[in-house]
């Protein structure tokens, strides 16, 4: 009867110092026989499995889970919100317009900033602008208006005979021996600001 009693309270005594096993380890310890998910299912040595729906690809070693984070796709510049819940992390909504001196304008969208400046919204969220190119214009005294990128020419196409403007289509005598005008070649006054001149003999008073 005391044996028995004996061995009851030797057994008892391995019970309560017996350690419990760290939290990592709430799943049955399967270290060096295979790996469990967190669903609990077991994989053997040398699978490769996924822990979670979160986590990333992992291979099962007698050392436990190895699990290497890949190489994961940049996130686009225009991000605003980012899904975690995968391996890697996605992108599932993009800013679709731009800010440009405290203006907003749609990706695409064209738009003007001075009568010279022409700006786009590029789909990376970038402003490009552009600066109206002109072009030479027929006449040696072009005024700028207000509203327009270029010059114009308001009293027409005309030259420089020596400091007088002349106007160009006709011939224009600048004193009683010369007579000048513009040179017009290829469709176009071809201004290179000096009239063609001709002096002639004329009498002497």
């Amino acid at each position: 009867f005391f044996k028995k009693t004996s061995d009851l309270f030797c057994t008892a005594f391995l019970e309560i110092t017996t350690p419990e096993p760290p939290e990592e380890y709430a799943y049955p310890d399967y270290r060096g026989k295979g790996c469990v998910d967190e669903s609990g299912f077991v994989y053997a040595i040398g699978e490769k499995f996924t822990p979670g729906p979160s986590a990333c690809p992992c291979l099962c070693t007698d050392e436990g889970p190895l699990c290497i984070q890949p190489e994961c796709p940049r996130l686009h510049p225009r991000c605003i919100h980012v899904d975690t819940s995968q391996c890697c992390p996605q992108c599932k909504e993009r800013k679709n317009y731009c800010e440009f001196r405290g203006k907003i304008y749609q990706t695409l969208e064209e738009f003007m900033v001075s009568p010279c400046e022409r700006c786009r919204c590029e789909a990376n969220g970038e402003v490009l602008c552009t600066v109206s190119a002109c072009p030479q214009t027929e006449c040696v005294d072009p005024v700028y208006e207000p509203d327009q990128c270029c010059p114009i020419c308001k009293n027409g196409p005309n030259c420089f005979a020596e400091t007088t403007v002349i106007p160009a289509g006709r011939e224009v005598k600048t004193d009683e021996c010369t007579i000048c005008h513009c040179t017009y070649e290829e469709g176009t006054w071809r201004i290179e600001r000096q009239a063609m001149c001709t002096r002639h003999e004329c009498k002497q008073i």
